[in-house]
């Protein structure tokens, strides 16, 4: 089973390690309009600039989000 999954935002890629994540929320209370767990895929960078996801990314508990370019 795949754990590790990657979402694009222009040059910013989203990465989510599932072994990770805590489910703690903080996510989707930060950003409900990107992160929806109960759809596929639950991660849609578009419905944010890429500074609200840079931000959010910063607040995750476990560093179960993390990202890599600008």
């Amino acid at each position: 089973m795949e754990t590790i999954k990657e979402y694009q935002k222009d040059d910013l890629t989203i990465v989510w390690n599932a072994k990770k994540c805590i489910h703690a929320g903080v996510c989707v209370k930060m950003l409900p309009k990107v992160y929806e767990p109960k759809t596929k895929p639950w991660i849609k960078p578009e419905n944010a600039s890429k500074q609200e996801l840079k931000s959010q990314i910063a607040n995750c508990p476990s560093g179960a989000l993390s990202y890599s370019g600008s």
